[in-house]
């Protein structure tokens, strides 16, 4: 059962007391352990997640719309980039899947700053644009999608969310460039793919197999991590939570419109511009982000 704020409260008030008994330094591992739980308590008060004050792994998926789609995508990750240098983050790309247009199929980030995952993690879901296709010869209106997943960093937190060996298939391929161009003679790419759920993390970026084997199980623990943070949220309020794996319309949690009209509007708080430049553009996402966190 969910803990409200009077049942927090009344719990750190509870702890706090303890605290000031004669013998609670008697026992060191257990002062320790109350010592924990009431940071860990006055964290969940103020809306702050064990992993919020991490770094963050973003990959962006794109989705229906084909090239439009993946141009998409490129425009999300300049939008993010953009956001994160105003921010002082900083960045590298795990993985990317680029097509011959300067689009992405998919390309993986991680992010790092104070408090990136806190910051970054209502990000995810499904996005929405709306414009005249620059790669249509009638110059149609288009809809593409794509989607942002933001996950913990587990490399910082050092954290085990155990998975068994016996539960991954490891697959071993030349790093690529941009339309499957090796750059890269050796066999140093990974693929891992978690075999009960079917969640796969690619990682080319580091020199050898073997680190990229780790830095893609650590990827792993992060999406299982936000997965079972999804289901829990879900069995707590005894709601379904729709899965994100369905990058089209009807699911999007932010609309990108170009045309007829200029407007960008998060479909979960309502907050809305019409200077979709400033945001695509600049990475002007704070208010976003803000309205997100305040929910």
């Amino acid at each position: 059962m969910q803990m409200t704020k009077e049942d927090i409260n009344s719990k750190i008030a509870e702890l706090e007391a303890a605290m000031v008994t004669a013998d609670f330094w008697s026992d060191k591992a257990r002062a320790q352990a109350t010592i924990r739980e009431i940071h860990e308590l006055k964290e969940k008060l103020a809306g702050v997640g064990k992993y919020d004050r991490g770094n963050a792994v973003m990959t962006i998926f794109s989705g229906a719309g084909g090239d439009d789609a993946e141009d998409f995508s490129s425009m999300l990750l300049r939008m993010y980039t953009k956001f994160f240098e105003k921010h002082g983050f900083s960045w590298t790309t795990v993985h990317e899947n680029k097509n011959d247009h300067g689009g992405y199929r998919n390309i993986t980030l991680e992010i790092h700053g104070k408090s990136v995952y806190g910051m970054l993690k209502n990000e995810s879901g499904v996005h929405r644009l709306v414009r005249i296709s620059p790669f249509s010869s009638k110059k149609l209106r288009h809809t593409s999608f794509s989607m942002v997943e933001v996950i913990p960093d587990f490399k910082s937190h050092g954290d085990d969310i155990g998975v068994s060996d016996r539960d991954i298939r490891v697959e071993f391929s030349r790093s690529s460039g941009p339309g499957g161009q090796n750059v890269n003679k050796r066999e140093t790419a990974v693929r891992v793919v978690h075999i009960p759920t079917g969640i796969a993390v690619h990682v080319e970026t580091e020199r050898s197999q073997e680190q990229n084997r780790e830095r893609a199980v650590q990827i792993l623990k992060g999406k299982l991590y936000k997965k079972r943070e999804e289901e829990r949220k879900a069995a707590e309020s005894g709601m379904y939570i729709s899965k994100t794996t369905d990058i089209e319309w009807g699911n999007q949690i932010r609309s990108y419109v170009v045309h007829p009209y200029k407007m960008v509007k998060d479909h979960r708080t309502g907050v809305e511009t019409g200077n979709v430049d400033a945001v695509l553009e600049d990475g002007e996402i704070e208010a976003f982000i803000e309205a997100e966190r305040e929910l």
